[in-house]
């Protein structure tokens, strides 16, 4: 396993490569081109210069997060196949320069859905939640304009302004595309794409719905256990795989985690760690990675992701916004870091659980 840490890039994180370069553990970061639109080619000049950035800071680049989907592509219109050759063509660039992990996702319109980025706690730290309730009072094109005020002066991934312009175009788009058909649509990119990732080795990894059900009327599908490994069954290649995030996989109780990670054996490529404290089946906040602070076993999550053989990047997911830090709402540094080392922690403790029940 290797612990990293998402950055958005300069210009765009208040975190700094040479304060994550400092939490004790962290080798590599999980980052992205953040100008770049879905369906834009990345040229291999602007990876190389993102890539010596980070190496210059003595980091690595473990991973990207994300190389956007078009939405031409999961509705498989007319100019579908131009965008997966675009597609295509960024990942040629990136496995030429080194990188050999993409974390995307197949959600339409909205990439993750919450009702507040803000929710003020006990203990006077804030997180990002979600409250059903909520999300039905408001229309779609109103979203945006209802969470905006706290996102301390950042624009968060899926939430860029011009994108939110589109809100109401998208929606009509949908119309009519139900869960089956953005399957297949989902599918059919995958085999499109699996010979440049054959070519050079890039395991794509898909992340889960968030949260794991229908919101405003859109369908979703990377949602449950059943879905996760039909979609394995139906491109059966080692370079299709899982981001396993525990935090938008988790939001409906159902899913068992610890089950799923067995079942996902050999095919998750990253995960995010995370826990979520409920206040109801579709009302919950996001919390400390600390067991306790949540309803998740965290203890019972990195074991079966170490005894099914992870090896992957996997970093500390949504951090509460605490110590007076202003940041991008899940993605300032301190309470991340103190999850990096949390996590680092149990990851230590089981291995030499491990290790030891070899011994005569």
């Amino acid at each position: 396993m290797e612990m990293t840490l998402r950055w958005y890039g300069q210009g765009h994180d208040t975190v700094t490569l040479e304060q994550i370069r400092q939490i004790p553990g962290v080798t590599g970061v999980i980052t992205t081109l953040y100008d770049k639109a879905a369906g834009e080619v990345w040229s291999r000049e602007e990876i190389r210069r993102l890539v010596k950035e980070v190496e210059d800071a003595g980091l690595k680049i473990s991973g990207i997060e994300s190389v956007n989907v078009h939405e031409e592509i999961k509705l498989a219109g007319p100019e579908r196949d131009k965008y997966i050759r675009n597609y295509v063509e960024t990942l040629e660039n990136l496995g030429q320069e080194g990188i050999h992990l993409v974390c995307y996702n197949f959600m339409p319109v909205f990439d993750w859905t919450r009702t507040e980025l803000a929710r003020e706690r006990e203990d006077g730290s804030t997180v990002l939640a979600y409250r059903e309730s909520t999300l039905e009072s408001l229309i779609a094109e109103n979203l945006f304009t209802f969470i905006k005020g706290d996102m301390n002066g950042t624009v968060m991934p899926g939430w860029e302004p011009e994108r939110m312009e589109e809100i109401s175009g998208s929606l009509e788009a949908y119309k009519g595309v139900n869960e089956e058909m953005l399957f297949q649509n989902l599918v059919y990119f995958l085999k499109a794409i699996m010979p440049v990732c054959d070519k050079y080795d890039i395991h794509m990894a898909i992340h889960p719905d968030d949260p794991a059900w229908s919101v405003f009327g859109l369908p979703r599908i990377m949602t449950n256990k059943h879905n996760l490994l039909r979609l394995l069954k139906e491109v059966d290649n080692v370079h299709n795989g899982i981001t396993f995030c525990t935090g938008s996989f988790g939001t409906d109780r159902a899913n068992n985690l610890t089950e799923t990670i067995t079942k996902l054996k050999g095919r998750i490529h990253f995960a995010h760690v995370r826990n979520l404290k409920f206040h109801g089946d579709r009302d919950f906040e996001e919390a400390a990675h600390l067991s306790s602070d949540g309803d998740f076993d965290m203890y019972s999550i990195m074991k079966a992701l170490y005894e099914t053989g992870f090896d992957g990047p996997m970093r500390p997911d949504h951090g509460r916004m605490i110590w007076g830090e202003k940041a991008m709402p899940g993605y300032g540094l301190y309470d991340r870091a103190l999850g990096a080392c949390y996590l680092n922690g149990l990851w230590e403790a089981i291995s030499k659980e491990n290790s030891g029940k070899g011994e005569a």
